[in-house]
């Protein structure tokens, strides 16, 4: 082989692995990007170790590296899980359902969530701490009523007992959605050191 047709080979080489990671690139900001679930704040819907994706396209596509809207799509809706910046450190991810949205209204009484003034069907919803504590203490079991102003959400994670969400730092901007979970595509269970094989490809409703 000559020189030209190394230096050939070489550049269709390099220009492959460009286009490989600009593809890549424009698909982690404007299409999928994976994340991983470091605490047991949404369990049984999502536990420790899995590997979930999230689409960044359904809610609309953003500029890069800002929260501006390009090209709006539709906003989150009760029941999505919905991955954001997390309010009070905006360099943490958070993944919690939506609740309530713009307008809203959302109390919580004796653990048992009502919005507007309708209890909540939520069959993902767990509980696993027997106790009540009044409100004087925590809003972890009572809370509001409060309206969610536009523009902005109320989270909450599915176990309910042990989620920090808006029940104690508030609401979450809509602009602040990266995107909606879809999929779990792998799920490593560090205590039993193996796979979870039955949860992948799993959707996330």
């Amino acid at each position: 082989m000559t020189k030209t047709a190394k230096k050939g080979k070489l550049r269709e080489n390099i220009e492959a692995i460009v286009i490989a990671i600009l593809l890549a690139m424009f698909i982690r900001t404007f299409v999928v990007q994976a994340f991983k679930i470091p605490s047991g704040s949404m369990q049984d819907t999502l536990l420790i170790g899995d590997y979930i994706l999230v689409n960044k396209f359904l809610y609309g596509v953003k500029a890069p590296f800002t929260d501006y809207v390009v090209i709006p799509v539709k906003e989150p809706q009760r029941g999505d899980v919905v991955v954001f910046r997390y309010p009070e450190d905006p360099s943490k991810d958070f993944i919690k359902r939506v609740v309530a949205v713009g307008g809203d209204t959302v109390e919580i009484r004796h653990k048992q969530v009502y919005v507007n003034g309708e209890r909540e069907e939520n069959p993902h919803a767990i509980y696993v701490d027997p106790r009540v504590i009044p409100q004087r203490v925590q809003p972890r079991d009572f809370f509001g009523p409060v309206t969610v102003p536009e523009g902005k959400l109320f989270t909450m994670g599915d176990n309910r007992d042990e989620s920090n969400d808006s029940r104690f730092w508030g609401f979450v901007d809509v602009s602040a959605v990266r995107g909606k979970a879809f999929l779990i595509y792998w799920s490593w269970d560090s205590e039993d050191f193996g796979v979870r094989w039955s949860r992948l490809a799993d959707r996330i409703e």
